[in-house]
């Protein structure tokens, strides 16, 4: 942020309109009650039906259960979106971005390599340069080990045959049984 600049914090400007957006509501609802009330009961089905509230058990009391379905969709849409989401706290973006070796997903707000910013065509480039370059080391090291043990081992040729006895007096006394 250069000098002087201050930037707008979006939460309380949104908590608070929502509030004063509450508030209006409240006001001319009060305001208009017989006719709000009026008319929440007629939709509901509350009144002008012959016995106490069966208009509102056959009609948009009945739509219960299809909000509870409703509702449980909704809650598995959430942990969907909760599993792929950011895993920094608190944040809603998807998190597309490995992290860790994989174990976090992060938004690329989060991710520490984009520093806040979306990874530029020069970024992408000296990360995938340095991923190939750890790929190579890693390759060498394990060539390097390779080679070491395979140089202290002896000769196949020079082992003797898992299979065949060790001596002509062993071959004798496994054909014999004793």
């Amino acid at each position: 942020m250069g000098g002087g600049e201050q930037q707008v914090k979006w939460r309380p400007v949104i908590v608070a309109g929502l509030t004063c957006a509450v508030v209006v509501v409240l006001v001319v609802w009060l305001m208009h009650a017989r006719q709000a009330g009026h008319w929440l009961q007629i939709h509901t089905g509350t009144i002008n039906e012959p016995g106490p509230y069966y208009g509102f058990w056959s009609g948009f009391g009945s739509d219960i259960e299809e909000f509870g379905i409703l509702g449980a969709i909704g809650a598995g849409i959430y942990q969907l979106v909760k599993k792929y989401n950011c895993h920094e706290p608190g944040c809603w973006r998807i998190g597309q971005h490995p992290a860790a070796g994989g174990q976090f997903l992060l938004c690329y707000r989060h991710h520490p390599d984009y520093k806040g910013r979306k990874p530029t065509h020069e970024l992408i480039q000296r990360l995938h340069r340095e991923h190939l370059e750890r790929q190579a080391a890693i390759l060498a090291k394990l060539n390097q080990v390779h080679e070491r043990l395979t140089a202290d081992q002896t000769p196949a040729d020079d082992l003797p045959d898992p299979g065949a006895p060790a001596s002509a007096t062993e071959a004798s006394q496994n054909h014999t049984g004793s």
